[in-house]
């Protein structure tokens, strides 16, 4: 595995709305605790950086207190709304462990121009080198397909090949991919490991009608980007505490999509 210049292992983590609310109405404070407990443990040999949705959620929450009744339901204007509070979330809960943040928000016309990319590249490697710790979300205030594009999960992956990431953790509230067999069966049997993605294109079709994880096809595709610039992708449960240590230790089961 490449190292970045501090010799440490790159992980891009991506965190879906379900895992931040612990699949509530309400942001988890505990689990934002949880993530940075893990990455203050990690950090020796790994280096961090989050893309993490969750904007339109915490809006909903403080939107109630701060407009006067008048409804707000215009995605845009809620993760508007939202957006400064996630990251004071993100500050409180990562500060208590000595962790820096950093805010980041990417629109994907940045990836499609040179110099956007370059300047991506050298803002989040500064960040990272000394120290901060870049949160990234998709600039929602002007996207107009921000649902297309599958909750962040292309825009982690994206993210992913531009920064040379080694890792892309993307975290869930499944044990990762399913057997199309084990759904039918509802004994749910997670895929271990695969370089195979058309075969998980296969397999995840039904997730998408079941109404159980919705998402999965654009977490597929997402590893499908990440493959293509050699890089591997884990899709796991970050609902259980420690997910990423124990993913890393060997200690859970989850989806590992290798490099061809």
């Amino acid at each position: 595995m490449e190292m970045g210049k501090s010799g440490k292992k790159r992980i891009l983590l991506k965190i879906g709305t379900n895992v931040l609310t612990k699949e509530s109405d309400n942001i988890s404070r505990g689990k934002m605790e949880d993530i940075a407990k893990q990455i203050a443990c990690l950090q020796d040999d790994y280096e961090f950086v989050i893309v993490s949705s969750g904007a339109i959620a915490v809006a909903k929450q403080f939107v109630k207190l701060e407009s006067n009744g008048k409804k707000i339901n215009v995605k845009q204007a809620l993760a508007s709304i939202g957006q400064p509070h996630l990251m004071r979330i993100y500050q409180e809960c990562f500060r208590e462990l000595g962790l820096l943040t950093s805010q980041c928000l990417l629109s994907y016309s940045d990836f499609e121009k040179e110099q956007s990319k370059l300047n991506i590249v050298s803002t989040i490697n500064v960040l990272v080198e000394n120290n901060y710790i870049p949160i990234i979300n998709e600039n929602d205030t002007v996207a107009t397909d921000e649902i297309k594009f599958g909750d962040n999960d292309k825009l982690s992956a994206l993210t992913a090949a531009l920064l040379h990431a080694d890792l892309l953790i993307i975290a869930t509230n499944t044990n990762g991919i399913y057997t199309k067999e084990s759904m039918h069966n509802h004994h749910k049997k997670t895929i271990l490991e695969t370089s195979d993605i058309q075969s998980l294109k296969r397999e995840a079709e039904i997730t998408i009608s079941s109404g159980g994880t919705g998402g999965m096809i654009s977490k597929i595709e997402a590893a499908e980007i990440a493959q293509n610039a050699t890089i591997e992708t884990w899709i796991l449960n970050g609902l259980a505490d420690n997910f990423i240590l124990d993913a890393i230790q060997h200690k859970s089961v989850f989806t590992k999509i290798t490099k061809k």
